[in-house]
């Protein structure tokens, strides 16, 4: 086989340009400490680490995901700490304003300091975030949530809205409670129903907050205690509202004796004049604002020292007080559910960690260069560029005419 000088010439050149393509690119993965630079280098591998780069960059998303849901967090149990705080401060001036033997001026003075606990809970309803954004506004951020009307009633302009964040594949998790939950829909008296007492009432009567003795007979329906007569012959007639029928009637009244009613059970101290009523109904849901605004409405009404007006007043302050302690088990339920949350982000944050050193690993294993190996190869590929440019240059030089004389 005849082989022409242009081909000796074009083999070689090929020859020393392979030898030093491989020398170069092994230099290149020497340099960037990586077995995969392009797909060509291991197309199995380089799909697998697409898949857990991505899977990677998920779990640190994730986990700046799980930062921001702490801090979140943080903020609205420091929030719900100083309501919480508010309505203790509340419930102490509830205590003191039940005392009969308080002045009209001592109750106006406890109403000023009620009014101005109920504008510091107003305050700590309209929080802002580290944003900017209201705390409490559901998905409205951007709008104040809670404020006065004309009226005086505490209006709210957000809306039902829940914020998550993705924590977790598949785990969202909740960073914010909207504000008509946390501030409007709590239940108001001792959680089951509320007792009252009608305000054309003339005897001494007070009516405790009551409890259910037995829920599973709770009807739902509204009832009315009805006294008649006097002294030792006071007697009530039990009436169910919501039917207009006369459960019984002809009760002897003795003051602070238990009365149950369908699986209520209340307690009514006092003498009640004839004529006097109580009613007992459903809890609904009770505003915090509504709570603080009715007793410091309360306060503000003049006694003038009339037994049966201050009889009035004690049940006013009993039932803030049933609601107070309705509203302080409200916002604990609230803190622990957020206090709850905080924990499974401990969790989280440690599990995606975990995952974190395992997807590191498996990148590892997949990319980084066994340096023996390299180094070892880039050694045989300079000896056989040598081998190639001097075996290239002995063959070039070859010419017929050096063996002519």
């Amino acid at each position: 086989m005849r082989i022409s000088t242009a081909q000796i010439y074009d083999r070689g050149v090929d020859g020393i340009e392979r030898q030093q393509s491989a020398l170069s690119r092994n230099q290149e993965h020497i340099a960037a400490g990586k077995r995969i630079l392009t797909p060509s280098d291991d197309p199995v591998g380089a799909a697998q680490t697409v898949s857990v780069t991505q899977a990677k960059d998920r779990l640190s998303q994730y986990g700046s995901n799980v930062d921001a849901a702490k801090d979140a967090l943080a903020q609205n149990d420091t929030v719900l700490g100083q309501v919480e705080d508010v309505l203790q401060s509340v419930r102490t001036l509830a205590v003191q304003a039940a005392n009969g033997s308080l002045s009209d001026s001592d109750r106006q003075s406890i109403a000023t300091d009620v009014a101005s606990r109920l504008q510091q809970l107003l305050s700590l309803a309209n929080s802002r975030d580290g944003n900017g954004n209201y705390m409490f506004a559901g998905f409205a951020t951007g709008t104040q949530p809670f404020a006065l009307d004309a009226s005086g009633t505490v209006m709210y302009s957000g809306d039902q809205g829940q914020r998550t964040l993705d924590v977790a594949p598949g785990r969202a998790m909740a960073i914010a409670f909207d504000g008509s939950a946390t501030f409007l829909q709590v239940r108001g008296g001792n959680g089951s129903f509320t007792s009252t007492a009608a305000s054309a009432n003339t005897g001494t009567g007070v009516i405790n907050p009551g409890s259910a003795v037995t829920p599973s007979l709770l009807p739902g329906d509204t009832y009315r205690l009805k006294f008649s007569g006097s002294g030792t012959s006071t007697t009530y007639d039990v009436v169910d509202v919501t039917t207009g029928a006369t459960v019984s009637s002809g009760n002897p009244y003795s003051s602070g004796a238990a009365i149950a009613v369908a699986g209520m059970q209340v307690n009514v101290s006092g003498a009640p004049a004839s004529g006097d009523t109580f009613t007992l109904a459903p809890s609904g849901a009770q505003s915090l604002f509504k709570t603080l605004q009715d007793l410091a409405s309360a306060l503000t009404t003049p006694a003038n020292g009339n037994p049966a007006a201050i009889a009035a007043l004690q049940t006013h302050a009993a039932g803030a007080l049933a609601n107070l302690d309705q509203a302080l088990d409200h916002v604990l339920t609230l803190r622990a559910t957020g206090g709850a949350s905080l924990r499974e982000l401990d969790d989280l944050s440690a599990g995606n960690a975990d995952r974190s050193t395992q997807y590191d690993q498996t990148l590892s294993r997949l990319n980084d260069l066994d340096y023996n190996q390299a180094l070892s190869d880039f050694a045989k590929q300079q000896v056989a560029l040598q081998a190639a440019q001097q075996s290239f240059a002995k063959v070039s030089g070859l010419s017929l005419f050096d063996y002519l004389t």
